[in-house]
């Protein structure tokens, strides 16, 4: 079977692919018959698609996280592209099978992030912050630099956790010498801890999905509890202004309450960590979708932009 990268696949092309079945969901038609939802993915995207046609043996032999060797047709359905999936398999042991080799990476590598993060940490001159950051950044090691930042929104790709986090310790950088009453120390802190909750709300980066914690608690607070839990175990007086202050810039990170923040920021650290994730997260979704749109086009409707379709200028201004 010839290879064929999902960003490649033409409207209405017939082609044949080895891809991550990321999402499978069993359903059932008004007739009463069964069929799949499905998610594909490899290393340049992801696609949603419907096998209207299955087998018990289909149903018994697919599962997310799974590569699958796929037959489909790529269509659009409401202006979004999808898949009519003619046949769909798992692959044998002569065939493509790690999942690994079809995730989407992070540009930087684990060794070069994990320098970078070596780094930052010494700049954080705050000694309470650099020892709560020291710890659980020790604590969660593997995660932080292997999970994505997100399900299916902004760094949704292996290494985007800790991608977006020194995007927005590099942007702070930045922003700290523009205004210089800011507190590095804090703003650093905040960088690196503020989504470090996600190793818990999220499953890992292959075929990945909220776990029972992330549904009911959220990242938000998980990384608040993380924080109390190091505290304690480092013998860290809770209650003291740096600990508030900490405890704040994070649980204050998206800024509204109807965006998820316990609090609003009321610091300025706080505002402006909450204002960098927001651009960098709008950032790296406008790049996957100018990456996925040909210049002199609109994108589709990008959930994660509030619904806005992006426009590639046809100048080369844009990637």
């Amino acid at each position: 079977m010839d290879e064929k990268l999902l960003k490649d696949v033409k409207l209405n092309e017939h082609f044949t692919a080895f891809t991550i079945l990321k999402e499978l969901d069993q359903r059932v038609t008004q007739q009463g018959k069964p069929y799949i939802a499905v998610t594909l993915a490899d290393q340049t995207g992801e696609i949603s698609g419907m096998k209207w046609e299955v087998t018990a043996e289909e149903l018994a032999d697919l599962k997310a996280g799974q590569v699958v060797a796929v037959s489909a047709i790529r269509q659009e359905y409401k202006d979004k592209p999808q898949l009519k999936i003619l046949s769909i398999r798992k692959t044998t042991e002569t065939e493509p099978h790690d999942p690994a080799d079809f995730i989407q990476a992070a540009p930087l590598k684990k060794a070069e992030m994990t320098a970078e993060v070596t780094e930052l940490v010494f700049k954080i001159v705050n000694p309470t912050w650099n020892r709560i950051v020291r710890y659980l950044l020790k604590e969660y090691q593997e995660e932080f630099y292997k999970y994505p930042a997100a399900k299916s929104n902004h760094h949704a790709f292996t290494g985007g956790l800790a991608f977006h986090s020194l995007s927005i310790a590099h942007l702070a950088q930045a922003v700290a010498k523009q205004y210089e009453d800011l507190d590095e120390s804090l703003l650093y802190a905040g960088a690196l801890l503020h989504d470090l909750g996600k190793v818990i709300e999220l499953s890992g980066p292959v075929a990945t999905k909220y776990t029972t914690a992330g549904n009911l608690l959220g990242h938000i607070a998980i990384i608040d509890e993380q924080i109390v839990l190091a505290a304690h175990e480092l013998k860290i007086d809770l209650f003291s202004e740096d600990m508030i202050l900490l405890r704040h810039v994070v649980l204050a990170h998206h800024g509204q309450l109807d965006w998820g923040s316990p609090v609003r920021p009321m610091v300025k650290e706080a505002q402006v960590l909450h204002l960098l994730d927001e651009l960098d997260a709008n950032m790296q979704s406008f790049d996957k979708a100018l990456a996925d749109t040909q210049p002199g086009e609109f994108s589709q409707r990008i959930f994660a932009l509030d619904g806005r379709m992006v426009y590639h200028p046809e100048s080369g201004s844009a990637n």
